[in-house]
């Protein structure tokens, strides 16, 4: 990972769940069983070269497996 999760994640809204996941198949084989559900929210980030910014968060999580897979998709204000 080239960034950390600094505080709580905010606005949390569930974009995908159950069969709508695309990457289901990968999750499973790499992860375990689970009930899979894509999420996105807002948290404040520090990036590896040390900068400290906000930024919108997507993710997967499965009850009994946690949050998996970060990845920014959008650098805010």
């Amino acid at each position: 990972m080239y960034f950390e999760i600094i505080g709580k994640i905010e606005d949390i809204e569930t974009m995908a769940k159950g069969l709508s996941v695309r990457e289901r198949a990968r999750l499973t084989g790499q992860f375990g069983r689970g009930r899979w559900r894509k999420l996105k929210g807002k948290a404040t980030v520090r990036l590896s070269a040390g900068a400290t910014c906000r930024v919108e968060l997507h993710w997967y999580e499965a009850h009994g497996i946690g949050r998996r897979k970060f990845k920014i998709k959008r650098f805010l204000e």
